[in-house]
């Protein structure tokens, strides 16, 4: 029999707070192969080095003067095995959590990981999944516990993805491309990118993204696209 492959998977989110204004919410992730961490996580130092900055890469502090570091990082991310997912769901305000959810947004929260997660053509059953999630205030032991049981239960006690784990951003060189990239998706997802004030290093970030994935970031694409992948969620479509 063969043995399975493992393969790690570093989440992050954005805008996930019910009551933050934002009309778009974001869940993602990057995904590697277990055994090829140490390796590209150290590709990942040295690139920064070579930039003069060793420091955490975080969407909300984009800085002009790094913007051939986010190129690297992008250029990194396409020529190496990783692949990025994320599920932007859109109208968040519109969603009935009293109808839909119990009454609790963080039932919703679940079972977008669900979504995200739960793809046959991303994460083939036939693999082993670890995830590890950025830490936030909003949510402990007992969401990945949760998250944990909904897998369980939904792959009848055998479920491919075997362990959740919380980390700290700073400490994970795979989260801070994640926040990267979902923050790009988001931003121009809620049309920032429209404003007179908009972001140029944000602006510029997106440009090249964009130009490297051939998609549209604020857009789905294909359900099977495996090495840059994004499920365009529409609250609408449920609240009929």
């Amino acid at each position: 029999m063969d043995k399975k492959k493992v393969y790690n998977i570093y989440s992050d989110e954005s805008c996930h707070l019910q009551n933050d204004n934002m009309p778009v919410m974001c869940l993602g992730y990057t995904k590697i192969e277990a055994d090829s961490y140490i390796q590209l996580k150290e590709k990942i130092k040295v690139l920064k080095l070579r930039h003069k900055s060793a420091t955490e890469i975080k969407w909300n502090t984009l800085s002009m003067s790094r913007i051939e570091l986010y190129k690297d990082l992008i250029d990194f991310f396409f020529d190496n095995n990783i692949e990025f997912r994320c599920i932007l769901i859109k109208n968040k305000q519109k969603l009935d959590h009293n109808q839909y959810n119990q009454g609790d947004i963080n039932n919703f929260y679940y079972k977008s990981i669900y979504l995200l997660l739960n793809n046959p053509y991303t994460n083939p059953a036939n693999n082993h999944y670890r995830m590890y999630l950025d830490i936030k205030d909003t949510r402990g032991k007992n969401s990945l516990k949760k998250i944990a049981e909904v897998f369980q239960n939904k792959h009848k006690g055998n479920s491919p993805f075997i362990y959740f784990q919380h980390i700290h951003s700073y400490e994970n060189e795979f989260i801070q491309l994640t926040d990267l990239f979902i923050g790009a998706a988001t931003y121009k997802a809620r049309n920032e990118h429209l404003k007179p004030e908009a972001s140029k290093v944000k602006l510029a970030v997106i440009d090249y993204l964009e130009k490297k994935s051939g998609y549209c970031i604020s857009e789905g694409t294909e359900p099977w696209e495996a090495k840059f992948n994004i499920f365009d969620f529409q609250l609408k479509s449920i609240n009929k």
